[in-house]
């Protein structure tokens, strides 16, 4: 293949990208085209609160339930595992038919229980989660000049010590015309038999809608008790309802029970099906992610300056200047070695506890691996906010599969540190399947006995639990097994130098050399703190990530400043005579997760202040923990890996007998 059939097929695989990106619908967005009247289902997510971060059936509370009854929605693992628990409710709408005053029903009076849960929920701050046609409903608040938007709406407030509740909701749903011009770019990505029409099949003539936008705004409404005694399920008020979301009138008391109605009107907009996420996804602070990649890249651009002084300096100088001297003046100069020259005898030693440091490695590359792919495959679209639940179950099956890489990985650094030695390599591969995954099963099973304590939603139920362990012990064992074999069978790396059976004796440093190693986590934290604040926010105050482009940059930029900081702290180790690196080198980058684990509780105390209960306080530590423990073992290889083929690059120019 000559040079300009590979630019063509370049540049044909640009133009497909682009035409990607601009038309293609992703598997799990497709349009779905409504005729005028067609029904249209509300569906109902947990309660959330950023109060306390502990998610609640929305039928805890003394709602209206269905006329059918309460059934689940298809969920995926990711969905169980967030916690989310979508239900039908009693909303039903018909396209492009506005409708008033529509009464739902009245609830049986408030028990002392229910009545005291449901004050609880409200000093809580809960939000109702509603969902049509997998938008989530918004609200709009006007805050002096700005104005704010909310997924949901709280159950109800507080005012001069009474509690009422937003009995009635005001539903806006905006429609944009069916448009077969549509249909095209979906081929392929929809399920529904009608979004694919068969060639040459005439273009129907009946009007479709496709809603792309869905408002809520919810009132607290005091109805006449005689008004609504009466009244069937979806049968008309008798008086007109005025929804004013400033003023409030159903205060509740012990033994009341309360009326719910709605209001529904459809709107022509000319958001076009693929923008209608925009509304959620509006992206304020783009700059401040720019200024972050750039303050990144100047930490790079730092420390690989420094790189080069060593490695194109320092290191070649010595080199050639060792090289150009004759065997009689090398013998001489042995003798007079300093610095990293002195420990060629000892650099390869084998370190303290090496399977536990080839268990760690093993799993940091599966950990890393995992978010590589999950967050390129995200950035390309295929786990959009649209698609819930598909990030955790993408990550979690990413992360299965890279089991051959972890098990490859620790068996073949396990045979390189033995030189060569198989034996142990089943022992290996246990322990790599094992050790993140069995602390990762610890933290969660603790924090969820805490919220199967509370009756939350996002409690895993024990029939997930069974599922979790089925996966871990007859999917991700085998395959990590199957990647030690593969190791075993590798060729180990030889070493380029001899190691002495007797240790050399390591010299008294000025300053405690884990001194170093633990300072040197500020850089990396240096580079993704500022994004840290945008991922903390999403998980904790409800708000919608998806700026997984930036995230992907960010991701290399750490993998670089990683292995440059450990690559630098390693060559002063050995410059100082310090032969013991192998620890050192891992925990230099891997001791960003110290930071990290600092900044959230920073995070914590100062923008979760309003966090309430131990409960919640301890989830949150918790779960942080368990991502503090991955981040240091994905970061720890880089560190690692980068400090091996360095020190191995080094000694293996040295002619050193």
């Amino acid at each position: 293949m000559d040079l300009f059939d590979k630019f063509k097929i370049w540049v044909l695989l640009v133009c497909l990208i682009s035409q990607l990106g601009h038309g293609f619908y992703l598997p799990g967005s497709y349009p779905h085209k409504h005729g005028i009247g067609d029904a249209l289902s509300v569906k109902v997510n947990s309660l959330t609160s950023i109060e306390t971060e502990i998610p609640y059936s929305y039928y805890s509370m003394p709602f209206c339930k269905p006329k059918e009854g309460v059934k689940d929605s298809a969920e995926n693992l990711g969905e169980l595992l967030m916690g989310d628990r979508i239900e039908n409710s009693p909303y039903r709408f018909k396209m492009h038919t506005n409708e008033t005053d529509i009464f739902l029903c009245k609830t049986s009076p408030l028990s002392a229980d229910e009545f005291k849960t449901l004050k609880k929920r409200i000093d809580e701050m809960y939000q109702v989660n509603l969902i049509l046609d997998n938008l989530p409903a918004i609200r709009y608040t006007q805050k002096e000049t700005y104005l704010l938007r909310w997924t949901g709406y709280p159950i109800g407030a507080k005012v001069q010590d009474a509690y009422y509740v937003f009995n009635h909701l005001k539903f806006t749903v905006l429609v944009h015309k069916y448009e077969e011009t549509n249909v095209a770019h979906v081929m392929g990505t929809g399920d529904a038999a009608e979004m694919i029409p068969t060639v040459g099949s005439p273009v129907s003539d009946i009007p479709g809608y496709m809603v792309v936008g869905f408002e809520v705004i919810p009132c607290s409404v005091r109805h006449n008790a005689e008004s609504v005694k009466n009244l069937k399920m979806y049968a008309k008020y008798p008086n007109e309802i005025t929804c004013d979301p400033g003023a409030v009138g159903m205060a509740v008391e012990e033994g009341d029970s309360v009326a719910f109605t709605y209001e529904v009107s459809f709107v022509e907009s000319d958001i076009k099906w693929p923008s209608r996420w925009d509304a959620y996804l509006k992206m304020e602070g783009a700059k401040v992610h720019w200024f972050s990649i750039l303050n990144s890249l100047m930490v790079i651009t730092f420390l690989a300056g420094i790189v080069f002084v060593i490695l194109l300096r320092t290191v070649r100088r010595d080199l050639t200047r060792y090289e150009e001297l004759d065997k009689e003046a090398q013998a001489q100069m042995n003798e007079e070695l300093s610095g990293w020259k002195l420990v060629v005898a000892d650099v390869f030693r084998a370190p303290t506890n090496a399977s536990l440091l080839c268990v760690m490695v093993g799993d940091g590359v599966q950990i890393l691996g995992m978010a590589v792919v999950t967050i390129l495959f995200a950035a390309l679209g295929f786990m959009s906010p649209a698609s819930r639940g598909t990030l955790v179950t993408g990550m979690l099956f990413s992360y299965m599969i890279l089991g051959i890489a972890a098990g490859y990985v620790a068996v073949r650094l396990w045979r390189t540190i033995g030189c060569g030695e198989k034996t142990g390599w089943a022992s290996v591969s246990w322990k790599a399947a094992c050790f993140f995954p069995g602390i990762a099963f610890l933290i969660l099973t603790t924090l969820n006995f805490l919220l199967w304590g509370s009756h939350s939603t996002g409690a895993i139920p024990f029939s997930l639990f069974v599922i979790l362990i089925l996966l871990w012990f007859c999917i991700s064992v085998p395959l990590i097994m199957v990647g030690g074999y593969f190791g075993a069978k590798a060729p180990h790396i030889e070493y380029p130098v001899r190691t002495n059976q007797i240790p050399r004796e390591i010299p008294a440093q000025k300053y405690p050399s884990w001194l170093l190693v633990l300072g040197a986590g500020t850089l990396p934290f240096g580079t993704l703190f500022i994004e840290l604040f945008f991922i903390m926010s999403s998980i904790w105050m409800g708000r919608v990530y998806y700026v997984f482009g930036f995230l992907f940059i960010v991701l290399i930029l750490l993998v670089v400043v990683c292995a440059e900081v450990s690559l630098v702290l390693t060559y002063m180790h050995l410059c100082v005579e310090d032969w013991k690196w192998w620890w050192k080198s891992f925990f230099a980058s891997g001791s960003v997760a110290i930071y990290i684990f600092l900044y959230s509780v920073n995070y914590l105390v100062f923008d979760l202040k309003s966090l309430s209960g131990p409960v919640s306080a301890t989830l949150y530590l918790g779960y942080s923990l368990f991502m503090v423990l991955a981040i240091m073992l994905a970061t720890g290889t880089v560190g690692f890996l980068s400090s091996f083929w360095f020190v191995h690059y080094l000694f293996s120019s040295v002619k050193l007998d």
